[in-house]
C-alpha cells in the first residue's frame, strides 16, 4: 500500500500528519516534496540521489522510530530528479518494507500530482478555516484524476469545535478533527511520534482513528 498525504496548501501540518499516520501504520514516510523538504534529513544519500539513478532505493531508508526516506534540501538536487522515476523508486521499498506514506509537496505545484499518480489512496489535510476548504477540494479532485483514493482527511489543529461534518460533505469521504497538541508539533523534530509519546491522547486517537482507514 502506497498512500499520499496531501494538502490544499501550505502550513497546514501536513508533514506532520504524514509522519505521524506512518507510526501509527509502522510504515516508511518518504519526503516527496522535492524542492521544500520537511522531515529529518541527516548524511548519505537520499530521494534526490535515487532520482537522479545515483542509489538504490533501499540504501536511503533511515531506520528510527519511524523509517525515513529523507530528501536533499539544495534546488541543484532538485533540478537533477527524474520524476517520472519515483514509481519504480517507491515500488522497491514498497516491497522491502511494506506500506509507504509519501508527503506531498504542497498545493497545486507542477510536481504535486506526481506522488498522487503514484499512490494507491490518498489521505487530505485540511486546515478548519473555511477559506482553506476550497483549495483542499482541488486536490481532492487532482487525486480523484490520478486515480488516488480518498480515504479520508484529517481537520488539523483543532482549537474549537471543528466543521467536521461540512468538510466530510465537501471532500465526501469521512473527516476526523485532529486537536492542536504540542506534542504533534514537536513529533518530527524530536523524531517522537504522538502516538508513542502519548498513545492515550486525544490527537494520538485521531492519528489512529485516520490510519484505520488506509486499506492494508
Amino acid at each position: 500500500m502506497i498512500l499520499a498525504v496531501a494538502g490544499g496548501k501550505g502550513g497546514v501540518g501536513k508533514t506532520t500528519l504524514a509522519y505521524n499516520v506512518a507510526a501509527a501504520l509502522d510504515a516508511v514516510v518518504v519526503d516527496a516534496d522535492l524542492g521544500m523538504a520537511d522531515l529529518p534529513g541527516g548524511r548519505g544519500p537520499n530521494l534526490h540521489d535515487v532520482l537522479a539513478g545515483r542509489a538504490d532505493p533501499t540504501e536511503v531508508v533511515r531506520a528510527g522510530p519511524v523509517d525515513i526516506v529523507p530528501c536533499g534540501r539544495t534546488l541543484a538536487g532538485a533540478r537533477a530528479c527524474d520524476l517520472s522515476a519515483l514509481s519504480d523508486a517507491t515500488a522497491a521499498i514498497e516491497r522491502d518494507h511494506g506500506t509507504v506514506v509519501l508527503d506531498c509537496p504542497a498545493g497545486r505545484r507542477a510536481d504535486a500530482g506526481v506522488p498522487l499518480a503514484v499512490a494507491d489512496a490518498c489521505l487530505l489535510v485540511v486546515s478548519p478555516r473555511a477559506f482553506a476548504l476550497a483549495d483542499a477540494v482541488r486536490t481532492r479532485e487532482l487525486a480523484r484524476e490520478l486515480d488516488a483514493g480518498l480515504v479520508g482527511c484529517a481537520v488539523n489543529r483543532v482549537t474549537e469545535e471543528p466543521p467536521t461534518e461540512a468538510v466530510a460533505d465537501a471532500l465526501e469521504a469521512p473527516a476526523a478533527a485532529v486537536p492542536a497538541d504540542p506534542r504533534v508539533g514537536r513529533s518530527v523534530a524530536a523524531e517522537r511520534p504522538v502516538v508513542d509519546a502519548a498513545p492515550d491522547s486525544d490527537a494520538a486517537r485521531a492519528i489512529k482513528e485516520l490510519a484505520g482507514r488506509v486499506p492494508r
